[in-house]
């Protein structure tokens, strides 16, 4: 009795990969492994992760809080957007901090911006459950959101990598540990 071969469910790719090209920005800051990743939708909006090689990601290590609050007058969480033109938006450098990050080790992590544009949101979901920048760090663990300038936005990906560069550094980090 003859069987019919097996045939593979077709992988469907998932929305953030459908909709949305990845851009990493290595050693943020010159910090080694404090990667950040940047989606870019077709639409010029760039919403702001932290990469898989991320030390909060990487290593195990418990979030005690996030805070969006750069400095004593500057607060993330008061940028309030209206209108068509996002009046009230805070313009942001690609070394504009967004969020910190404090582990339970001590360790501080700062998340910065990466892209040249107006914040649009912060993520206010991480701050109540700071887990979930863990467990789905380029969905509902994101950090902000951040509109570039229209005549900026196809020279913003400039200095950040593709996927593809992104993954060779990777491998190079992995090789220069294993041989030392």
């Amino acid at each position: 009795m003859a069987t019919e071969p097996e045939t593979a469910e077709p992988v469907v790719p998932s929305l953030v990969d459908r909709y949305f090209t990845r851009w990493y920005k290595p050693d943020v800051k010159g910090k080694f492994c404090e990667d950040h990743c940047i989606l870019q939708h077709s639409n010029r909006i760039c919403v702001i992760t932290l990469a898989e090689s991320h030390p909060v990601l990487q290593s195990g290590k418990t979030i005690k809080s996030i805070s969006y609050q750069i400095s004593t007058n500057c607060s993330r969480l008061q940028n309030k957007v209206s209108g068509k033109f996002k009046r009230g938006a805070q313009f942001l450098t690609e070394l504009a901090p967004l969020c910190k990050i404090y582990c339970s080790d001590g360790e501080e992590y700062t998340v910065s911006s990466c892209v040249r544009g107006r914040l649009m949101e912060v993520n206010e979901n991480i701050l109540h459950k700071p887990s979930i920048l863990q467990e789905k760090p380029s969905t509902e663990g994101y950090i902000a959101v951040v509109l570039p300038k229209f005549e900026e936005s196809k020279s913003i990906t400039e200095g950040l990598l593709t996927q593809k560069q992104y993954e060779e550094v990777i491998v190079k980090r992995i090789n220069a540990t294993t041989t030392s």
